[in-house]
Formats: structure tokens, sequence, C-alpha cells
């Protein structure tokens, strides 16, 4: 057999190898047309995950009743209502010193000595002084009683007894002088005396503030003048004291109006609870004027302002409705809304930036709401 004849019939078998193996398998087919049928089954529900994913996540709180007030907002510096400068009684030099700026002191606590020695000696001869005259009036006055003296010699030396006896008196007070005491309760605001000074009854040695009694004085303008009253609640915010509010009310009122500014004087009495205020510190002065009770509240921070109107988003159905506020009084926290909202409503405080109405939403988070006993 020829060469040419032996490689036709091996490329013949060849050929017809591969083509019995390149056959559709029905088998095979069946199994590739399951697969696509079971994937075209699960499209619906892949899109129907997706249309959840795309509505806008927010948080909400649920609308409370509470009672709010209008008030008037002004700002001052506090005072202390108690305070006292110490000085000394008499002259001398400081010995020691027991208490320092800042520290607690009661009334009567002894702040400071001077050197006593002086002041010893001279109550020990005024003692001497008066217990000899004693001793004298004694025998003076067995005198009398028998007939011996006369009255007006008796009269003489009672007289001069009570003068020693005072002179006495005069010298144990002195030496009590050389402890310089609290003369009130409270905080010791300044200490200006040296061991070693001499010091003069005109010398400042201390400044102690009771800070418990603190007040702010204020100037309310004319018009207010019908709306404020003594013993009108009040309160105190301070930066320093985020989130704090301290009571306070209307001690005093100036009646006299200041004709340059149109204003008139108001102290202001805060309860210092735990002595946090200080004199000085710089605070905003809220005077109640009016108190609107068990009202509808929104917070401050689910408010949206477009063209000088006020709006909220509240859920209804999943979806953030667009409410225009129709608002009372309000303050930095919250506001009164008269209509259009419910209580219990969940309104949206985060999220809502931007948002439009009938906008599908997906609640995440539900904040407690603190602000209805505010």
């Amino acid at each position: 057999m020829s060469k040419s004849i032996l490689w036709i019939l091996v490329t013949i078998l060849i050929v017809s190898f591969f083509g019995g193996c390149s056959r559709p398998n029905p088998e095979k087919r069946a199994r590739e047309l399951k697969r696509k049928q079971q994937q075209t089954a699960r499209l619906p529900q892949k899109q129907k995950i997706s249309t959840t994913d795309e509505r806008i996540p927010v948080e909400v709180m649920p609308v409370k009743r509470g009672d709010i007030s209008k008030y008037l907002l002004l700002s001052s510096n506090l005072e202390t209502e108690v305070m006292a400068d110490v000085y000394s009684r008499i002259q001398g030099i400081v010995d020691s010193i027991f208490k320092e700026e800042g520290q607690y002191v009661k009334k009567g606590d002894v702040m400071l000595t001077l050197e006593a020695k002086e002041y010893e000696l001279a109550e020990q001869k005024a003692r001497v002084e008066y217990e000899q005259q004693l001793r004298n009036f004694q025998r003076l006055q067995k005198m009398h009683e028998k007939k011996l003296l006369s009255d007006e010699e008796y009269e003489k030396a009672k007289y001069q007894l009570k003068a020693v006896e005072i002179a006495w008196n005069e010298a144990k007070l002195k030496l009590d002088f050389t402890k310089v005491r609290a003369p009130i309760n409270g905080r010791v605001g300044q200490r200006l005396a040296k061991i070693g000074e001499r010091i003069q009854p005109t010398d400042k040695l201390f400044s102690v503030v009771d800070n418990s009694q603190v007040i702010a004085v204020v100037y309310v303008p004319e018009k207010n003048m019908n709306e404020v009253k003594i013993g009108q609640k009040a309160y105190v915010t301070s930066d320093y004291f985020k989130d704090r509010k301290f009571d306070g009310w209307i001690k005093r009122i100036s009646p006299v109006v200041d004709p340059s500014s149109g204003t008139f004087k108001v102290t202001v009495g805060v309860r210092n609870r735990g002595s946090k205020l200080r004199p000085g510190m710089f605070v905003n002065v809220h005077i109640v004027l009016d108190t609107h009770k068990n009202v509808i509240l929104v917070p401050k921070n689910a408010v949206v302002y477009e063209n000088e109107n006020m709006y909220a988003y509240v859920v209804r159905d999943s979806v953030a409705r667009k409410i225009r506020l129709h608002t009372g009084y309000e303050d930095n926290e919250k506001v009164e809304v008269l209509q259009g909202i419910e209580e219990d409503e969940p309104i949206i405080v985060v999220g809502q930036a931007g948002m439009k109405d009938q906008t599908p939403v997906r609640i995440i988070n539900v904040r407690e709401n603190k602000l209805a006993n505010h």
C-alpha cells in the first residue's frame, strides 16, 4: 500500500473520532436549560431586594407632649449675694496663716493669728488690777455694812471696781482679737496677708464669698415692665455647664427706668446647688413669662427651614411625609406644634436634610424622647 493511501485512511479515522465526541449530549443540555429557568425565576426576588436597599435610612424620635415656656432671654455676669472682706481689729505682726484661697471656712473659724505676747501681758496686768480692786472692795463693803464707811465712799469703791473690770474685759477682748476669724460661711476668695507682715486695722487680709447665694443682675426693657414681678420663675444656663439649668427667681425689681437705655434693673436669685456656679461667670438668664402645658413638642433638630417656613418629616407607612409646622412657643431645644402632627408619631431627626415629600424610608434607629420632661 502506498504511503499516500495510508495517510488518507488515518485522516478519515481522526475526523470520525472527534466528530463523534462533539455531538450534543441530551442530558447535559437538559441540565443547562433547568439552570437557566431557575435563574429566570429568581430575577423578581433579586429586583425586590434591590428596591428595599434603595430606601433612605433615617433615625426617628416619637413625638411627645410636655410643657414649654415663653421667656425673656438676657445676659449677665454672676455676682455673690453674700461677701465679706476680712480685717484685723488690732494692729500687730502676722504670726500664722491657717486658710488659703479656695478653702471653705465656717463663721468663727480662725484664719490668721497675730503675735500675742504683748496682748497676753496686758491681759495679765488688767486681771491683777481687777483682783486687787475686788479684794479692796470686799473689805470696804464689810465696813459699809457695819456703818463704818459712808455711802458716798462705798459707791466710789463700787465704780472703781467696775472700771477695772471693764479694763480687764477690754484686755481679754484684744487678746482674742489676735485670732482673726471668718465673719461668714464661704470660700476664701483672696488671701492678701503675709507671715511676718505688720498690719493695721485698715489692712484687708482676706475676702470670703458665699457661692451658695449668687445673683444675676439684668436690665429688662421697659416694654416688659408689666410682665415681670417679684418671685417669678427664671433659670440660668452657662456654656461651661452644657445641658444644665440652674433654677432661679426674681428677687428684686428696681422701680426706676434708666432714660438713657430704656431699661430697669432686675435682680435674679440663683439656686446654686453644689456651688457649681462661681461669681464672675457669664450666664444666660431666662425669665419665664408664660407656660403652655401638655402640648405637642417637636425637637429642634427635626425642623427643616424653607422660605421662612418650618417643616418636619414624619414616617407613615414607610414613607416620609412633609408637614408644615404651625407653631406656638419655642426654645433652644423644642417647638410647640399646634396642628398636623400627633402624639407618638415617629418624626425624622437624622436623614431629613434634602429629603422630598413621599420619599420611601427605612427606620434604622428610634431615639428616646427626653424633651417632654424638660
